[in-house]
Parts: structure tokens; sequence; C-alpha cells
């Protein structure tokens, strides 16, 4: 036993396991029945060729597996793929017969998928035919289109004005977010750098692409359904951040502080984000969408891919995208890449305001049409006057990530989530307790000249209380909206959704409209306006963020980006503000319904915005002349009706009470 011991000797000189010495070959030799008679020497050798022997033998099969497989790897590889469809294609069948409207989700997704399958079969296997096939047909478009192109344009143009006409002619309000729309236009153009060198074909088709998004997301009733039924599930799926944060942090915690019962939200999307681009999802949603946006708006591959990712990570994740050519870019694409960033926000941070209550389908809406807006305004802003070294070019590749599995991915994901998580704490403290010093400060000024109730907020309500009309607010609400519009410019976005989100909660809630002086919570119109002209990055604090963001990946271009990023945070916070004008112009009054069924079968023990409006209607068709009540409209003839006006007067306050 003792000459086999490791020692700290035999260690330095070499010496390792005893099983791999001869000892351990001579006990190998005997197992596979060698010759044991011969000098050491011999039965040494004679052992090492036998157990070598052996060794392949007894790997043989494993070898010949092997070397089939690599063979037959792509035979393999289809009958694999045809076992698992196979396999789906029967659940897909049962899911189907048990319960079609259960199964509606997973056909819808399984459309989606085959389609985009099918669709790169076909260009792998097929597209050069095809394109051949096609060519005689593309030249004779090609010589047509110069006149084409006019009287598409024409056409276009002549529709637009029309639909516009006969539809603000029904809701004159929407007469006012299409003067704000224009108005936000031509004062961005007269912020242009160069005016000579705009290309309107970027700004024209970035700005329909946006219009046209926004008119199949709030006008048509597929692509309303669509992106509620999408909010929904985004909604269900971020609910299952409860299971981790509640083991971590107890049920009461994550029910009652905000820290534990928002933030834990970020971790979860940024884990799952994380784990979408190891997949490689998110770099072919990017691809797809960076393509529509390339090849109708003509800009380069480089800028358009960092602004189509934006829709989904943050202001200085989405250039990580395009890195290796930061140093090249012109400086027109820079702005347009600062101009992504201020303009949207990132998915992470998209869950945190979801939970706040904020529509979920209006926030995706936003982040998308932001894209095509962000890149038509700097290049309006900011055009194009040099070479770019990278237009027409086709060879530009997403960086991907360096996790070596689907785990590594998720754990990068969460663990890159914590700073931003401490960022958001961080901001909302020291960006509340400044706000309430500085309100109280101007308050003790006002007091000094007997202005009472000056602070932060008032001076906005005034100061941008003309942008929150033009964008379609009532003048009503448009303190309110200014109010938030401050807030998000000055502090950050995320102290602005929170106050949406609290008007938002007294609306449903049902509260009265005015508390003394002070408005309670702004119309469905004006929230839906508020939430998209909040959904950026465009705020003070930003600056420093984008700027050290670039900065550390191209040290070389840091004058340029500290040149450019005042007009690139002006020209985001005005896409943000287009998006708001084309949401006042296209939004929907949500039908309440009939009042006279509703109060009949209502629980006045709580209130609803239902009920308000249902007892506002009562209390307007009341009539009292000479002492007796009288009801008109649909109220006349119901003997329930002085009941429901009681009823109502005790929740809120009118004349009739």
């Amino acid at each position: 036993m003792e000459e086999n011991q490791i020692t700290l000797d035999s260690l330095e000189k070499g010496s390792d396991n005893p099983a791999f010495s001869s000892i351990g070959e001579e006990r190998l030799y005997e197992e596979c029945d060698g010759p044991c008679d011969g000098s050491q020497e011999e039965r040494r050798g004679e052992g090492k060729g036998r157990f070598s022997s052996c060794y392949r033998k007894a790997l043989q099969p494993a070898s010949k597996a092997k070397h089939f497989c690599k063979a037959h790897a792509k035979v393999l590889r289809i009958v694999l793929l045809g076992l698992l469809g196979v396999a789906y294609l029967c659940y897909f069948i049962a899911a189907c017969w048990l319960n079609i409207q259960r199964a509606f989700a997973l056909v819808i997704m399984s459309v989606v998928v085959f389609f985009f399958v099918f669709w790169s079969l076909l260009k792998k296997y097929y597209g050069a035919k095809i394109l051949l096939f096609l060519s005689p047909i593309w030249k004779c478009f090609q010589k047509s289109w110069p006149w084409l192109k006019w009287l598409l344009w024409v056409a276009l143009l002549g529709g637009l004005i029309t639909w516009l006409a006969l539809d603000t002619s029904r809701n004159p309000e929407q007469f006012i977010s299409l003067a704000g729309f224009c108005f936000l236009v031509l004062f961005l153009f007269a912020c242009s750098k160069h005016h000579g060198a705009v290309s309107w074909r970027a700004v024209f088709w970035g700005l329909g692409l946006e219009f046209l998004f926004g008119l199949f997301v709030l006008r048509t009733t597929p692509g309303a359904q669509a992106f509620q039924w999408l909010g929904d599930q985004i909604q269900f799926f971020l609910g299952y951040t409860t299971a981790g944060s509640s083991f971590v942090f107890g049920n009461t915690l994550i029910e009652e502080v905000f820290a534990f019962q928002t933030l834990p939200i970020i971790v979860f999307f940024s884990c799952v984000m994380s784990i979408l681009y190891y997949l490689g999802v998110m770099q072919w949603l990017i691809l797809k969408i960076s393509w529509l946006l390339q090849v109708s708006m003509g800009t380069s591959p480089t800028e358009t891919l960092s602004v189509a990712g934006n829709i989904f990570v943050g202001q200085t994740e989405a250039p990580l995208l395009i890195r290796p050519y930061l140093a090249d870019m012109t400086r027109s694409e820079i702005h347009a890449v600062m101009t992504g960033g201020f303009s949207t926000i990132a998915g992470s941070v998209m869950g945190a305001y979801i939970s706040f209550g904020i529509d979920a389908a209006s926030l995706i809406a936003a982040s998308v049409m932001a894209a095509p807006c962000a890149l038509a305004m700097s290049k309006l802003v900011y055009p194009e006057v040099e070479e770019s070294k990278f237009k027409g070019k086709a060879s530009i590749r997403l960086t991907s990530g360096e996790e070596q599995n689907i785990l590594e991915a998720a754990s990068n994901g969460a663990a890159v989530s914590v700073g931003l998580v401490a960022n958001i704490a961080a901001n909302l403290i020291a960006f509340l307790a400044v706000l309430e010093f500085i309100n109280a400060a101007l308050l003790w000024l006002g007091q000094m000249v007997n202005i009472e109730g000056l602070s932060f907020q008032v001076i906005c309500s005034y100061v941008l209380r003309p942008v929150a009309f033009l964008m379609g607010a009532d003048w009503a609400d448009s303190p309110l909206v200014a109010e938030l519009l401050g807030m998000k410019i000055f502090l950050n976005e995320f102290v602005a959704y929170q106050q949406l989100a609290t008007y938002k909660k007294n609306r449903l809630l049902g509260l009265e409209e005015w508390d003394g002086s002070r408005k309670q919570w702004i119309s469905e119109r004006a929230e839906s306006i508020a939430t998209f002209a909040l959904c950026g990055f465009a705020n003070l604090s930003s600056i420093g963020i984008m700027l050290g963001g670039l900065a550390s990946m191209v040290p070389q271009r840091k004058g340029d980006l500290a040149s450019m990023v005042l007009r690139a945070l002006l020209t985001g916070i005005c896409v943000s503000m287009l998006n708001a004008c084309l949401a006042g112009l296209l939004h929907v009054p949500t039908e309440v319904g009939d009042c006279v069924t509703f109060l009949s079968t209502a629980n006045f023990s709580s209130t609803s915005y239902t009920m308000y409006t249902c007892c506002k209607q009562l209390f307007a068709s009341s009539v009292l002349e000479n002492g007796t009540l009288s009801f008109t409209g649909a109220w006349t003839g119901l003997e329930e009706s002085v009941l429901w006006l009681t009823q109502c007067c005790g929740h809120y306050n009118h004349t009739s009470c």
C-alpha cells in the first residue's frame, strides 16, 4: 500500500494514477486471457499491444456508428425532422379536434411558422428559377416605373386626402391631431442640418409605413384583435414572474412594495430575451423588419438594423448588433442610430409598464410604429451628405452571443438585468426626491409673491399645454397630458407612466372627474395619446447613457457623438409626439352601451367608469320643473329612473341631487 501512495515528490516527477502503470496494464492483459509467461519486459510490451487491441475492439461499434452518422447525416436529419413533423401534426390535429376555439392561438402560430418555413425553402431551392422567370416582367416594370411612380403617388395622396376629409368630418377633434402631425414634421424640417439634401423617399416611406401600421392596429378589427390578444398573452406571460419573486421575497412584499412587485418583471423579461437571442429568434425578427425598412426607405443596412433592433432592446444594446461597423459609419447614420434609441423603449421595461396597467397593445404598437418614423425623421433632420461605405452592401451580419448553451443564456440575461434594475431603482429614488425638493422650492418662491400651489407640474402644464392640445388632447385634459410630457422629458418615462397609470386607475374606478379644481383622471382618448407620447427614452438623463454606451464602442467618434446627441434627442422627442398625433387621429371612442340595461343590473355598492358615464347621462336627462322631477330620452317613463338617480347621487355630485 505504501509504495502506491501519491506524494508530492511523485507528483513533481510525473507519477499519476497507479491504474495506468504497468501493474494496471498487466491486470487488464490477464483479463483479456493473454499469456502470463515470459520476461517482465516482454509481458509489458505484449500487454500494451493486447490492451490497445482490446480497446479498439471495444470501441468498434461506437466508431462504426459515428462513421455511419457522418456518412448519412443529411438523411438522418431529414428522417428526424420528418418524425418531429409527423408528431406535431398528430398533436395539432388532436388539439383542433378536441376544441378548435381553445386551439385558435395554436392554429395562428402554426400558420405563421409554416408560411415562413415554406418561404425560406422556396427561396433556397427555387429562388433563382423564379427570379429568372420573372425577369421579363421586372424589366418591363423598370421601364414603366418613371411615370408609374408619379401615378402611384398621386393616387395615394388623393386617396389619403379623401379619407382624412371624410374621417375628420365625423370627428372634428381628429383634425387637431392631423394639424399637430403636420406642424411637427415642418418643425423638424426647419431644424434640418442640410435642407437641400433631404431624402424625401425615406421621409415619405417612413411616415407612410408608420401610418399604415397605426391604421391596421387602431382601426381594423383584425389588427385591433390581434394586438389585443398579443397584449393579453404578454400580461399573462409576465404573471409567471410571481412564482420566482414570491419565493424570494414572500407574498406580502410583492403585493405591497413597488420594488418587489414591478422590478422582478424586468429580470424575468431580460432572461427570456437572452434565451430568444441565443436561439436566434430575435435576430430573425430584426432582420425581417430591417429588410422591409431598408427596401422601402432606401436607408443603409447598418442604421436600419440598429433602429429595427431598438423595437426589442434598449438604446445601448441595439448598437451592439452593428458594433464592428460603427467606426466607419457616416454622421447621418450615427444620428439615425441615436434617434432610434431615443424614440423607443426596451422590451424589458415595457413589461414593467404593462404591470402598471398601461395598455399592452398600445405600447407594442408605439414601439413598432416608432422604428420607421425614427428613420424618416432622422433623415429629415440630419440628411446624408457623405458616401456610405455600406450602401447596397448585403454582407452585414448580426453579432450573436457567446453563450455555450441555453442555460448560460438564461443566467446571463438574468445577471445583466440586475444592473438595469438597480439603475431604475436608483433613478426613481433620486428623481422623485429631486422633484419633491424642486416643488417645495417653487412653492416657497411662489408664496413670496402670493402665487399659491406653484410646482414643476404646474409649470409644465402651462408651457407644454399647447403641444398636448396639438397632439389631440382635449383642452381640459391638456394640462395633465402636459405634466406627463414634462416628467418624461426632464425626469424619465418611468415616473410619467406611473402617474399615467394612476390617472387610468382613477378613471376605471369611476371616481369624480374633478376633485375641486384638480382633475383626477383624463379621458380615454387622452390616455391613448399620452401612452404613445411617453413611449421613448428621449429624456435628459438618457443623454449620458447614450454617450457613454456609444463612446465605449467607438472612442474615436466621441466628438461626433457629442455634437449630434442633442439634435437626436429633439428628434426622438418629436417622433414620440408624431406617434401620439397618429393615435389621436386614428382613435375610435369606446361605445358605452345601453345605460338603461346597465343600471338595471348594476350593483351600486361600488363604482366604475361605465357607472360614472351612465350616471352622467341620467343627470343630463333629468328635468326639474315646478318641483316635479321628470326624465327625457331613454329614461322617459321608467319608474326606476328616480331610484337610479338616488343611487347615483350617493356617489356623484350634481345639481339634480
